[in-house]
């Protein structure tokens, strides 16, 4: 199982998430980063490869999930710095989703959050091809969240298979509620989806405190977990990473390059 540092972008900054009341996100205190680089998401993403080795990253553009301008320059700096982005900024076209490749993201993040109609999940797929995009089933307390007056409905496994329906050949199960707040992950929602959607890219982030709720994940079945709070306050370290087998790319694209060799 791969394990992917997060960084939450708000005004320019990095931003520690808990429970998802993004109003009161502060700046990263990180034991990865000296104590001048309070915030400094580059030097993080750094961090995050120099010290945890992790070549993947995922990036939260919250200024852009909140409907303000993109921190297109940062993400540039992010990429630069060499790692792998999955990036959510609030993208439900496929204009921003190549507009989001174009600036240094290897994969684009749709969350449900943001997503109008399952239709544009589709038409960013069919504009950039599945093996690009990330599903972001986002919830909360394990409800759905969705955008005002978007008109898909259902459980979160009933919004999983839709999505997968549209295009969607990765999934990211990420509880707000969760994030930051130290519970652990869902296991009993994960092993549904596992058990539902053998064959899709399974990524879960919220929650994870340990090195053992990390190898409860990974014996669930799933291929990545997303962490930050853990790894910022020291609790989770690179011995831990290793432990799970965190190296190697996606799944989805060894299976391309697989292909692309015959």
């Amino acid at each position: 199982m791969r394990v992917i540092p997060v960084l939450d972008l708000k005004a320019g900054r990095a931003v520690l998430a808990r429970g998802g009341v993004r109003d009161a996100y502060e700046s990263v205190h990180s034991v990865l980063a000296a104590a001048s680089a309070v915030g400094d998401a580059v030097a993080l993403a750094r961090a995050f490869r120099e010290r945890l080795g992790c070549d993947e990253c995922y990036v939260a553009d919250l200024d852009a999930i909140a409907g303000g301008q993109p921190q297109r320059a940062l993400v540039r700096a992010l990429a630069g710095v060499g790692a792998r982005l999955l990036v959510d900024s609030g993208l439900s076209d496929p204009a921003s989703a190549a507009a989001l490749l174009a600036e240094g993201a290897v994969r684009v993040v749709v969350g449900l959050e943001t997503l109008p109609t399952l239709g544009a999940l589709a038409a960013i797929a069919g504009a950039i091809g599945s093996e690009r995009i990330v599903f972001s089933l986002d919830l909360r307390d394990g409800q759905p969240v969705r955008g005002p007056g978007a008109p898909h409905h259902g459980s979160p496994l009933e919004l999983a298979r839709a999505a997968v329906a549209a295009g969607a050949v990765a999934l990211l199960v990420l509880d707000l509620a969760r994030v930051g707040a130290r519970h652990g992950p869902d296991l009993g929602l994960v092993n549904a989806i596992r058990g539902a959607l053998p064959d899709v890219e399974l990524l879960v982030g919220g929650g994870v405190r340990t090195r053992e709720d990390l190898q409860r994940l990974a014996d669930a079945g799933c291929d990545a977990a997303l962490l930050a709070t853990a790894l910022h306050d020291g609790r989770v370290k690179r011995a831990d990473l290793d432990a799970v087998g965190r190296r190697g790319p996606a799944p989805l694209e060894r299976r391309r390059h697989s292909s692309d060799s015959r």
